[in-house]
C-alpha cells in the first residue's frame, strides 16, 4: 500500500493535534500519583482532550473501550483503565491520541509513580533515549529499517530487548496508516523515508526477554516473563530539513 505524503498544511494540522496530545500527557504525568485509579486517569485524558476541542482517538477504535491505554509495570501496551490503583514505585505507560479537525496525533510516555527502583529508572531512561535516537534516524533519503536499528543499537547492549509484536506506524488523516515502523531492523532496509511522511515512532523495551502474551481482556499485552516494560512515542514528520517532532506541548 502506498505511503501517503503530507503537505505543509497537513503537517501543521497534525502538529495542532500533537500539541493537544502532549498537553494531556503532561497533565496525566502530574496526576499519576500513588492512590489514583487507572479509570480516573482515563477520565482526565478524555476531559483534557475535549476541553481542548479534540476527540480521544482510541475510544471505540477497533472496539477499544477507553480513551487512554495505561500499562503498569510488566504491561507493555494497550492496558485497559479500570479499578486498579497505582502504587508507589510503579512505572506506568500512558499512551494517548486525539483527532482534531480531521487529523490525528499520537504519543506515549512512561512515568514513575512516586520513586521507582533504580533498575526501573534505568529501563525508563534507556527507552526514552531510544526514542530520541529513533527520531534522529527518521531522515529523508533513509530507510524505515534505520529507525528500528537505532532502537536496537541503543538498548540491546544495555541488556534489554525490543518488543517485536507491535510496531510504530504512519499517521495523519487516519490513526494508523502505512508504513509499519518496527523497533528492530537493519540499516538501509525497508521502505524509503521521504519528505512528507509522518510517523508514530514508539519503542517498547523489555527488561527481560522480548516475548509477549495477551491477557484475557483481549487487549492488554504483558511481558511473558513478568519483568518490566517501558514505552515512549512521538509523532514525527520527515522533512527536507530533518525530523520534526509534532507531539510537543506549546510547539
Amino acid at each position: 500500500m502506498a505511503v501517503p505524503l503530507k503537505s505543509a498544511e497537513d503537517i501543521a494540522r497534525i502538529r495542532e493535534a500533537g500539541r493537544v496530545v502532549a498537553s494531556v500527557l503532561a497533565e496525566l504525568a502530574r496526576a499519576a500519583e500513588p492512590g489514583i485509579s487507572t479509570l480516573e486517569l482515563d477520565r482526565i485524558a478524555e476531559a483534557g482532550a475535549r476541553r481542548r476541542g479534540a476527540l480521544p482517538a482510541f475510544k471505540g477504535y477497533l472496539g477499544y473501550p477507553a480513551s487512554l491505554c495505561i500499562s503498569v509495570n510488566d504491561e507493555i501496551v494497550h492496558g485497559i483503565p479500570g479499578s486498579r490503583v497505582l502504587r508507589a514505585a510503579d512505572i506506568v505507560g500512558l499512551d494517548f491520541g486525539v483527532e482534531l479537525h480531521g487529523f490525528f496525533g499520537d504519543a506515549a510516555v512512561t512515568v514513575e509513580v512516586g520513586q521507582a527502583s533504580p533498575a526501573a529508572r534505568r529501563l525508563v531512561e534507556a527507552t526514552r533515549s531510544a526514542l530520541a535516537r529513533a527520531v534522529e534516524a527518521a531522515v529523508a533519503g533513509g530507510r524505515v529499517g534505520d529507525i528500528g536499528a537505532a532502537v536496537q543499537a541503543h538498548v540491546e547492549p544495555l541488556g534489554y530487548s525490543v518488543v517485536r509484536d507491535f510496531t510504530g506506524h504512519g499517521i495523519g488523516r487516519r490513526l494508523h496508516e502505512p508504513p509499519q515502523v518496527p523497533n528492530f531492523g537493519r540499516r538501509g532496509t525497508g521502505a524509503a523515508l521521504r519528505a512528507g511522511m509522518v510517523l508514530a515512532i514508539e519503542p517498547m523495551v523489555n527488561e527481560g526477554g522480548p516475548a509477549v502474551r495477551t491477557l484475557g481482556d483481549g487487549w492488554t499485552a504483558v511481558t511473558a516473563d513478568g519483568r518490566l516494560s517501558a514505552h515512549f512515542e512521538h509523532t514525527v514528520a520527515v522533512t527536507e530539513e530533518g525530523p520534526e517532532v509534532l507531539t510537543l506541548a506549546g510547539h
